[in-house]
Order: C-alpha cells, then structure tokens, then sequence
C-alpha cells in the first residue's frame, strides 16, 4: 500500500480523507468505563485479569518448564478457541451501548467470563486433588483461601463485563457455565490421559533440549527447589572456600 503525504494538503482535503477512515477496537484490550466512576474504573481493571493471568502463565512455563503448568496453559487456549468457535457460530450481538464501538467479536458467550472460570475450576481441582493433602486442615487453610479468591475474582471478572455493558448476563452466564464444564473436563483430561506421559516426554531427547519437568511425584515442589538450590549454594561455597584455602 502506498504512503500518503498529508503534509502538503488543504485542511479541508486532509478532514474529508480522514473521515473516510474506519476504525475497529481490538476488543481483547479495549475497556472504557464512565467517566468518573469509580466503580466502573475499578472493574475495568478486573476486566483485564486474563491478560494479567496469561502473562503469568508465560513467566511461569518460559522459567519453570513444568509439564502440568504447560498442559494448565494449553487447556486455557483451547478453551479460548472454543469460545472463538462458539461466538461465530451463535453470532449473537453484545449490548447496545448508546454510543458507536465497533467490536471484532461476538458477544455470545463470554470470553472473559468463561476464561476466569475456566481458570477457578481447574485451579480449584488442582489444589485439592493434585497438591499434597496434609493430615492437619490447618495446613491446608491456604487452599480454601486461594479458591475462594479465584471465584471472588472471577464473580468480579463476569460482574464487570455486565456492568460496563459489554456483555448481557445471560451471555455472562453462559460463558462462566462453559468455563465451570470445560475446567473441569479438561483437569480430568490431564490427571488421567497426560499425566502418565509426563516421565516419557520428560526424557525424551526433545524434552530434555527444553529442559522440561516433570514434578507429578514430589509432594511439596516450592520447598524441594528451595531445600535443594540451598544444599547446592552451600556445597558449592565449601567448595570455593576449600579451593582459596590451598
């Protein structure tokens, strides 16, 4: 396409060329609230989260390269794919807002509803199927606090979308509904058809170029990594000191 030097034109050939313009909104980071609401500001925010989680997920596999936060991750995209699929085959319409916003997708049902809660359900599974159990309920508080975080947080999420008006509550609903129903199918998708591979792919020379692990049989994977990095630290200190001391 060639460039078009607007320097040099009138302004009123310069206003009708931009008139001529059509722009769209990249819905997945485009949020606007009423000015002034502070409610409506806050949410906009809590709106963002699955971008925030995705860019989580990121650091998490680019550093740990752990095969159970890898399959996590891919769950959540092909959970996004279905939603894609799901949107154009409904084509129903997101909410008028009084106002001409120009979206890229549909509004039936969610993405962002079906995305938080696809996150809470598989999480919540995790933690209490997967992650060590503790003979002592108080050890395992922290369970119960982080789920009932992420179903705050994604009540919010589903809340947001109605409140900003980009989505009508059934469409919401609906979407929090297919995100309950595929974290679930897809948890049980890992714990039993993926998980039994994990060592095979662990070792494969392919995973092992990647550096990939595979953490299913260790009970307590934070305090593993940080008893076994301090154990290496002070071995290789003696070393050291042992080495100046000659």
């Amino acid at each position: 396409m060639a460039d078009v030097n607007t320097g040099n034109l009138a302004p009123d050939v310069l206003e009708s060329s931009t008139q001529t313009i059509q722009w769209k909104s990249i819905s997945l980071t485009h949020v606007e609230y009423p000015k002034g609401d502070l409610v409506g500001y806050v949410l906009a925010w809590f709106s963002l989260v699955p971008i925030f989680v995705c860019v989580g997920f990121a650091a998490l596999i680019i550093f740990r390269r752990d095969l159970h936060t890898i399959s996590y991750f891919i769950g959540i995209l092909l959970n996004e794919v279905l939603n894609l699929v799901l949107k154009h085959v409904i084509r129903e319409h997101r909410p008028l807002r009084g106002r001409q916003t120009l979206f890229t997708e549909y509004g039936m049902p969610s993405s962002h509803a079906q995305f938080a809660w696809f996150f809470s359900t598989y999480m919540v599974f995790f933690l209490f199927i997967r992650v060590y159990r503790n003979s002592n309920w108080v050890d395992d508080l922290w369970k119960y606090i982080t789920s009932i975080g992420c179903f705050f947080v994604s009540s919010l999420v589903l809340y947001s979308r109605v409140y900003l008006a980009y989505h009508t509550f059934f469409q919401v609903s609906c979407g929090a509904l297919m995100g309950v129903f595929l974290g679930a199918v897809w948890f049980g998708v890992v714990q039993i058809v993926l998980t039994p591979l994990f060592p095979t792919l662990a070792a494969h020379p392919v995973g092992e170029f990647f550096m990939l692990r595979d953490s299913t049989l260790i009970p307590h994977v934070m305090w593993f990594e940080y008893t076994s990095s301090r154990t290496e630290a002070r071995s290789r200190q003696r070393k050291m000191t042992s080495r100046k001391s000659q």
